[in-house]
């Protein structure tokens, strides 16, 4: 049969396929690799592929298994393959690691000690066996939180690792070195319970399968083929999992990107694709390299920076069709601070959907949560919707709420709903009952619940310990609402959070997600402190800014971090803050070094690939993090991007003007380095203001009770931008500080 008649047979979904597809879909025997880049049609060839097993009746759909990380990827793909095939894609086995292990558990728990209708315990269940567990072997709940221990029981749970299997080397110092006690401990609880968490469902089938050799050989006689998505996203117990199941007929597909693994702080390991055709004996590759959404400049910026990577199997992405063509150069542009960066980003967006963009077809990505913020509030001061994907809104944060109620109840004693919010936060011991007699006491008197416990603590009605801590809580407060006209409003605010200890709660906090909590806390009191004359204006501020449309539906501008954008794609791409501490992030390379340096790289990459016309990357000469100025390189992501393929600081105002006051000029100066070009500043730089202090010109050296000796660089009425000799710039009221 000529190739023309066997393509005149063959359903439209393959002869739809560009040949690195066809091949990947066809080639059935033994394992296969598919290094699939970012908008290369991954989802086709799985979904294609298992059509084609099924259609060519290689195997029965039930000897079929496709693994993915989410729910929504296995329902798609399992649309998708129905519409191809009929009702025989009902049969495979679709669905996640964790929903197939439960399948595989529940027929087989008696062999591992469990009922068969055993509970999935969540988070929060885990955290409180585990905490009673460390309060038993003596452990003090504040010095080792219950999430430090967690987390270490997770990360070996993530590797394969049952008590038994973890060595002394791998025993961290954490809970006075008792976390391989804890962990016995809480496995035993577990099972007496009848329970397992999330981690438990590849760990104990992974026992099942290395301890039950007929159970194992059933599975492995089922599963003629074994197709994987994401596969540079999983973790050790995973790839231990996927290998005893492919042990027997070995067909199995891996489908993922080396080039977007960013998930290590989660498990995830990148080795585990790079040694694919190691592990397994005469594995194929096969690249797919022809990208089906992003311009030729595009993929060209992120095909160049990638390739600065070591620990990469290798590929260079291309446009599918020369129809696409180069597009625009990606816009790099170097600006004065965030302010001009939000500014600018916003100016641009707006030309964008003046001249026809969609807003939802526009996405704003950053490196870290607290960058968030100042974008937000120039998309609320310029009536711009918005969403927030992967997160809340920033003032919507658990962690901003819980300080904005210890904050309200500062400017308004009778704030009630703040007071309950915090009385506990962090924990004081004071329970459920003391409230209670709180509460109780103020309805009677017609008090605010602050109120009732000033007076409650004068009395016999509480305990001696509840008592104390009650009256403790109530002077802080006391002591805060007089330094109200006092103190600049981010001292106060760094000062309630720092003595209350809710920020220190966090600091010792060991769950994934707490640094960034703390980062989030800081860039509140940094907010407060560049324009906000006093915390009432400042609870204004937010309340109107809280207004905002909530809706997720209709034609919004989409803000998100770097990692939440993975598997989405839009128009035009603005990514922000390309400056080194931020992307490569400083805490990650202080802990991991070159690997960390590899992975925010293809983060960076990852944020090129999400753009189908345009990427704008900006960066600025100076940042405030954390209420501290700093002078900022930019990334050298920055420098590595391919010349041919970006345009730096062309005539366009992109960004808008570099003639303001303040704003400097970043330029290539060639060789590979970035230069700041900043002129002399203009002469409205250097008028004087009047103050109750006398005149403070720029220039003048002054003193701060806080802060110590500075140097005033800019001044704006009554706001001075000084930059300290230890605590770096800051903006202070000019009341507060005295000329020397």
């Amino acid at each position: 049969m000529t190739q023309e008649n066997t393509a005149a047979i063959e359903p439209s979904w393959l002869t739809s396929l560009n040949p690195e597809q066809y091949e990947a879909v066809k080639t059935t025997d033994g394992a296969l690799l598919v290094l699939s880049g970012a908008g290369t049609g991954k989802t086709s060839v799985l979904v294609a592929r298992m059509a084609y097993i099924l259609s060519s009746e290689l195997a029965r759909p039930w000897n079929c298994m496709a693994v993915t990380f989410t729910n929504r990827a296995a329902k798609e793909m399992g649309e998708r393959l129905e519409a191809m095939i009929g009702s025989a894609a009902d049969d495979v086995w679709f669905g996640t690691f964790h929903k197939i292990c439960v399948k595989i558990l529940r027929r087989h728990a008696g062999l591992l000690g469990f009922e068969s209708n055993f509970t999935i315990i969540d988070t929060d269940d885990q955290l409180r066996l585990i905490k009673r567990i460390m309060i038993e072997e003596g452990l003090d709940a504040k010095e080792h939180p219950a999430q430090g221990a967690h987390s270490i029981i997770e990360r070996w749970k993530d590797k394969g690792l049952a008590p038994d299997k973890v060595s002394f080397s791998q025993v961290s110092e954490y809970a006075a070195g008792k976390t391989l006690t804890i962990y016995k401990k809480y496995q035993d609880r577990l099972r007496s319970i009848n329970a397992m968490d999330f981690g438990d469902l590849l760990l104990h089938c992974l026992t099942l399968f290395t301890k039950n050799q007929e159970v194992l050989a059933k599975y492995q006689n089922q599963f003629r083929y074994i197709l994987v998505d994401e596969y540079q996203d999983t973790n050790v117990s995973q790839y231990l999992w996927l290998r005893l199941l492919a042990g027997k007929h070995k067909n199995i597909c891996c489908v993922g990107d080396d080039d977007q693994s960013i998930y290590s702080w989660r498990g995830a390991e990148i080795e585990n694709i790079l040694r694919f055709e190691k592990d397994f004996a005469g594995a194929k590759t096969i690249r797919l390299e022809r990208n089906y959404r992003s311009t030729g400049h595009i993929l060209g910026a992120a095909s160049g920076l990638i390739s600065h990577n070591n620990e990469r199997l290798g590929k260079t992405l291309r446009v599918a069709s020369a129809d696409v063509g180069d597009g625009e150069p990606v816009q790099v542009r170097g600006l004065y601070d965030a302010k001009e960066e939000a500014r600018t980003v916003i100016n641009e967006i707006e030309n964008l959907y003046r001249t026809g963009s969609s807003l939802s077809q526009i996405a704003i990505l950053v490196r870290a949560g607290f960058q968030m913020r100042e974008f937000e509030e120039k998309l609320v001061s310029e009536s711009v919707s918005y969403r927030v994907i992967g997160g809340p809104r920033f003032y919507e944060r658990m962690e901003i709420r819980d300080a904005m109620a210890y904050l309200r109840l500062v400017v308004q004693s009778s704030d009630d709903l703040a007071f309950e919010r915090i009385i506990n936060k962090p924990k004081r011991g004071l329970g459920d009952a003391t409230v209670s007699k709180v509460r109780e006491l103020a309805g009677k008197l017609g008090f605010s619940m602050l109120m009732a416990a000033e007076r409650i603590v004068e009395t016999d009605e509480l305990k001696p310990k509840p008592r104390n801590t009650l009256r403790g809580f109530v002077e802080d407060f006391s002591r805060w609402k007089a330094y109200l006209d006092d103190i600049p409003s981010s001292e106060l605010v760094a000062m309630v959070l720092e003595e209350s200890g809710y920020l220190d709660m966090w600091r010792k906090d060991k769950a994934p997600d707490a640094a960034g909590r703390v980062e989030n806390l800081k860039e509140l009191v940094s907010s407060i402190e560049e324009k906000f004359e006093s915390l009432p204006e400042f609870l204004e501020h937010v309340s109107l800014v809280m207004e905002n449309d909530e809706s997720p539906d209709g034609d919004k501008i989409t803000l998100m971090t770097l990692h939440a954008a993975k598997g989405l794609e839009f128009d035009a791409v603005f990514l922000t803050g390309w400056e080194e501490g931020l992307i490569p992030h400083n805490k990650a390379v202080e802990e991991n070094g070159t690997k960390a340096i590899e992975e925010e790289r293809r983060l960076a990459h990852v944020g090129i690939t999400r753009a189908r016309k345009r990427v704008f990357i900006s960066f600025a000469a100076n940042r405030c993090i954390f209420g501290n100025w700093q002078n900022s390189l930019p990334s050298r992501f920055v420098e590595e991007l391919p010349s041919e393929h970006i345009n730096i600081n062309s005539a366009s105002g992109l960004y808008g003007s570099s003639t303001t006051e303040k704003s400097g000029t970043w330029s290539w100066s060639g060789g590979g380095k970035w230069k700041n070009t900043k002129t002399q500043q203009n002469k409205k730089d250097i008028w004087k203001i009047k103050t109750s202090k006398g005149e403070i010109p720029t220039g003048s050296r002054i003193f701060h009770q806080k802060f110590g000796y500075g140097k005033v660089m800019e001044a704006d009425g009554d706001k001075l931008e000084i930059a300290f000799e230890k605590a770096g710039r800051k903006k202070i009221k000019a009341s507060f500080v005295e000329k020397v």
